[in-house]
């Protein structure tokens, strides 16, 4: 079934227009085989027309008189009949004037041939017995200059298989000749139509396929199609504009969101700040963490509308230095350490504000999944590598804390924030990777693609 699916839909088309050609030939083959089969009279016509002609090459015309040279390949055929046994073929060759220039038969020729003293007509045939195997008697007359040489023949239940090369000759000039080449045309022209009117369509694919939906909407061109097939590509226009302002909408909510609750929860602090009590602290770290869920789902969110354009060259090394210097105070302030480890990582095509989120949001995550006096290092390498590492107690292989494909699957551990890592290494195309062992801290990579020295010319 996967075979079938994967075809192309004008692979398909030629291929059932091929098969329904050949189809038509071997049925349109078979249709006049059986029909010159079923025509006695016919095949004995087409025998004695044939065998004439064969016979004919050997008369020769000289300056006075016209002779008759059997052909090599005939001798042993028409050796000379006394009797008449079963399967017999006898010829007879004369001239208008009743001279014989050759005969295989004595008195069985007049038993099969017209009188010598008749002239007969440019062809004749008659019927020696019914049925096949073919028994036939006729003749034929051939003319050279003002001289007419007649050349009959009686053919008795076909001892040399003349039928089979009767129908072999008939089909060949009639069918396995003009047929190819007329079905050979029909189909060509019609391949080649189906091409024509669905080369739009396979425009259309291809323009489809290399849709961003990071990048501005493009609607497929119907131009040239197949009304049927336009009227599909126009209801994904459709949907296409759809799912952009849904896109949009999403946006518009995600910042409106997070600027609506911020200015609240910032007058709520406030006023916990001037209440002297521990619950009032525990409110405070509660909502602190409320606002910190609400920021990582607003940018989860924004993940989804990113902009192709917003994509440039970044120094990856640079990056990460900067970012860890503005986390540095917030790390120490925990009671953590944050080190910069630059061993190489050259430039890498991303949002460089997304880079920022990525480094904040494992840093952060390092911060609040460890105890204090953790060591976390960020580290750059060749070939794109960022690495974020802490050498914390790590997630362990507790059932709660389940590590499968570079992903924790735990409510208290990465969270939000690993999805949030996830999503900014798929639109970059990085590898992500999570390696978390019990006592054995916990490292997460990302391989960003570097681009080709060509590559980075131009996008410099």
């Amino acid at each position: 079934m996967s075979a079938v699916r994967d075809r192309s839909l004008i692979g398909i088309v030629s291929l059932r227009i091929v098969t329904f050609t050949v189809l038509a030939m071997m049925l349109e083959f078979g249709i006049v085989l059986a029909e010159y089969w079923s025509n006695d009279a016919d095949l004995g016509g087409f025998l004695i027309g044939q065998e004439a002609e064969t016979l004919a090459e050997g008369i020769v015309v000289g300056k006075d008189r016209i002779s008759f040279q059997m052909p090599a390949a005939l001798a042993e055929r028409y050796t000379m009949r006394e009797d008449e046994t079963d399967g017999d073929i006898f010829v007879r060759v004369r001239t208008s004037t009743g001279e014989v220039l050759f005969s295989n038969c004595e008195a069985l020729c007049q038993r099969h041939f017209l009188p010598i003293e008749i002239n007969p007509p440019t062809f004749w045939q008659r019927e020696i017995a019914p049925g096949k195997p073919l028994s036939v008697a006729g003749g034929r007359s051939f003319r050279f200059g003002t001289q007419e040489v007649f050349v009959e023949l009686a053919v008795l239940r076909d001892p040399h298989g003349f039928v089979t090369s009767v129908l072999l000759h008939e089909l060949r000039d009639h069918l396995i000749i003009p047929m190819p080449l007329m079905f050979g045309l029909v189909a060509g022209a019609t391949i080649l139509s189906v091409r024509r009117a669905l080369k739009p369509v396979v425009e259309a694919g291809k323009a489809a396929d290399a849709i961003d939906p990071r990048a501005a909407f493009r609607p497929l061109s119907t131009e040239g199609m197949p009304r049927e097939i336009a009227n599909f590509a126009n209801a994904v226009n459709r949907l296409l504009v759809r799912v952009a302002d849904l896109i949009q909408a999403q946006k518009i909510f995600s910042t409106s969101i997070a600027h609506e609750i911020r200015t609240p929860v910032a007058v709520v602090r406030m006023e916990l700040e001037r209440i002297d009590d521990p619950r009032a602290r525990k409110a405070e770290k509660d909502l602190e963490a409320l606002t910190h869920m609400l920021e990582q789902l607003t940018s989860l969110a924004k993940l989804d509308v990113v902009d192709a354009a917003s994509f440039k060259p970044v120094s990856l090394p640079g990056l990460a230095s900067d970012v860890v210097a503005q986390l540095a105070p917030f790390v120490f302030n925990s009671g953590r350490t944050l080190e910069f480890v630059e061993e190489g990582g050259g430039e890498i095509r991303a949002v460089p504000a997304l880079i920022e989120n990525t480094i904040s949001n494992l840093v952060e995550n390092a911060v609040k999944h460890t105890p204090k006096g953790t060591h976390i290092s960020v580290r750059t390498a060749d070939l794109g590598v960022l690495d974020v590492a802490d050498d914390g107690p790590g997630f362990g292989r507790s059932p709660s804390h389940i590590l499968e494909g570079g992903r924790i699957k735990s409510s208290d551990a990465l969270g939000v924030g690993l999805k949030i890592v996830e999503r900014i290494a798929e639109l970059h195309d990085a590898a992500l990777t999570v390696e978390s062992g019990d006592g054995e801290g916990t490292r997460v990579r990302l391989a960003f693609p570097v681009p080709q020295p060509a590559l980075r010319e131009s996008l410099t």
